[in-house]
């Protein structure tokens, strides 16, 4: 398992890597893509469990959220968001008088699964078209699987304290706050490399790296544990097996979600 961890990291790292430094449609494309994935995994995950949400919708809606925060920011949101709402209790409403007695709760599915996939999915852009965002996206992903890599090898050898029993088995206590640490500490390295590299003029200090990476050690676990909260319901270990090692799309983003998003917000509100 871990090898197969490692040969898809990889692969995919270096992809990620070109894709954040050249930003605009090249980085579009490849979160469109993940994000797609996702709100497909999303969608087979419900209806497992016997909710039917409209994929087109859910796929359509997010790709669409996806696109709008690159072409034009937030402008676009408020027409994208309620053009979709319409959509769905739309689409839902038909469904119902085709026979369908649950056609209310699988509306609500499509709309959380757009949101939550789309919208926050969408901070990737809103993040890398700050003023280097280039960079920042770098220090608040490392943060993230900094602190997820240490908490897996320190929980798998000193775990011994279940974080949440009924979520995520092998979760610990000792794993999460050696996360904390170890991302707090390679996200501070990792800003200092930067300064350094960029000049004393740049926005991203060692102090602010480890701001970023203790919360993104503390609080984007609340992603992973989100989706185990599905999949957990729908009784499957993975949202898919597209990404060998790592399950689906799903489980791939489900802590960057909350990572990107969060992360926006600390750099607008806190230094510009």
């Amino acid at each position: 398992m871990l090898g197969k961890r490692v040969l898809v990291a990889a692969v995919l790292l270096p992809l990620g890597l070109a894709a954040i430094w050249a930003g605009g449609w090249y980085l579009t494309t490849l979160v469109a893509i993940f994000m797609g994935l996702a709100a497909w995994e999303y969608v087979s995950l419900f209806r497992l469990g016997g909710l039917q949400p409209a994929r087109l919708l859910v796929v359509g809606g997010t790709l669409l959220l996806v696109l709008g925060r690159m072409i034009n920011g937030f402008d676009s949101a408020p027409w994208i968001i309620t053009l979709l709402i319409l959509l769905g209790m739309t689409y839902h409403l038909v469904a119902y008088e085709r026979g369908r007695d649950q056609a209310g709760t699988d509306f609500s599915v499509s709309m959380a699964g757009i949101l939550y996939i789309g919208w926050l999915g969408a901070y990737f852009i809103s993040l890398r078209s700050l003023p280097e965002g280039m960079w920042w996206v770098l220090v608040v992903l490392a943060g993230v699987m900094c602190a997820d890599s240490g908490a897996y090898f320190i929980g798998k050898g000193f775990g011994r304290h279940l974080l949440s029993p009924r979520l995520s088995p092998k979760k610990t206590w000792e794993g999460y706050f050696g996360g904390i640490i170890v991302g707090l500490i390679l996200t501070t390295l990792l800003a200092y490399l930067i300064r350094l590299s960029v000049g004393p003029d740049s926005s991203i200090t060692p102090l602010r790296g480890a701001l970023v990476g203790l919360v993104m050690g503390v609080v984007p676990t609340l992603g992973d544990l989100g989706e185990s909260l599905i999949k957990r319901q729908m009784g499957v270990k993975d949202s898919g097996n597209i990404l060998p090692g790592h399950g689906g799309a799903f489980d791939r983003v489900d802590s960057w979600l909350w990572a990107v998003a969060i992360g926006y917000y600390m750099v607008v509100w806190l230094w510009y």
